[in-house]
């Protein structure tokens, strides 16, 4: 108990509001994870960072209406993705222009949003809960839709891991083993729209791509197949999100200001180092590899 009271500051199990973050933000990072994943291995990050920067329009139209952010955020999310799918995702070139028209338009709605939640509430709040999230101001009563959202991602992610996985290696393989390519895309920008609005509420639309990105880039540094990949993607975001409500709990402690730091902050800045250690540890891996597969130096046979 000694070790434990310096690590974790009195009260943290006990607060209703830790509780809920732990729980929700938990969940997110898993299932972010196991989306994440695909998101790589398709190639679909700059999508995966849109729709973060996207469901920013939903979830300033929310806090503008009264509403709970969470509508708006995923809302936003699903328009967002029929939009893209409307416009064009067959080649990546496509899928890319369609990303950008959407997110322009959405970009410049926001603003919009952003600008008459600070001047019609007159408050600031707003803005800094939309971009930078609010993990342990979730209302308990938004903990179970959260919860229930990320399940039903992750049960349709199962369901489709097949055609997925087929589709991420190439359409035309994916189209020969009798795959709906196009269908399967569509869905896949759906569940990934889910998983980045639902993390758009721990760590902010601005932010919520390091949790779709980043554990799931260091997860295929060291698993070598997908399964794997999205455990260890999902067990990281999860590491990352519960470390990272400790220590912002813990820095209300900290001199000289004693106001605490974002929780959104340390989560990042975790799966950022984590997945630094990771690709260093790689690299190493690698290097010693090299070094021992070397050949020696000199001559034989007719050269000597």
């Amino acid at each position: 108990m000694g070790f434990w009271s310096h690590v974790v500051e009195p009260g943290f199990f006990g607060s209703q509001a830790v509780q809920n973050a732990l729980l929700a933000g938990g969940v997110v990072a898993a299932i972010s994870g196991v989306v994440g994943v695909f998101t790589v291995l398709r190639g679909q990050s700059f999508a995966g960072h849109s729709f973060g920067d996207i469901s920013a329009t939903g979830g300033s139209a929310a806090s503008l209406l009264g509403l709970n952010p969470l509508v708006g955020f995923v809302g936003m999310g699903l328009v967002a993705a029929g939009c893209m799918e409307a416009i064009g995702v067959r080649r990546v070139r496509g899928r890319d222009v369609a990303t950008g028209i959407v997110l322009g338009l959405a970009l410049g709605v926001s603003a919009l949003f952003l600008y008459l939640d600070t001047t019609v509430h007159s408050t600031t709040g707003a803005v800094t809960t939309v971009l930078f999230g609010s993990l342990f101001t979730i209302p308990a009563s938004t903990v179970p839709v959260v919860v229930g959202c990320s399940a039903g991602v992750l049960a349709v992610t199962l369901l489709l891991y097949r055609p997925l996985l087929l589709s991420s290696v190439g359409d035309d393989i994916a189209a020969a083993r009798g795959v709906p390519v196009r269908l399967t895309g569509a869905v896949f920008l759906l569940l990934m729209s889910v998983a980045v609005s639902l993390s758009a509420v721990t760590v902010g639309a601005i932010l919520s791509t390091a949790l779709l990105i980043g554990p799931a880039a260091t997860a295929l540094r060291v698993a070598k197949r997908p399964g794997t990949a999205m455990v260890v993607a999902a067990a990281t975001g999860l590491v990352a999100v519960w470390l990272g409500s400790l220590l912002a709990y813990d820095s209300y402690s900290w001199p000289p200001t004693h106001h605490g730091w974002p929780v959104s902050f340390f989560i990042v800045a975790l799966v950022f180092v984590i997945y630094l250690a990771v690709d260093l540890g790689h690299w190493w891996q690698q290097r010693r590899r090299d070094t021992t597969a070397a050949p020696t130096t000199g001559l034989s046979g007719p050269e000597r």
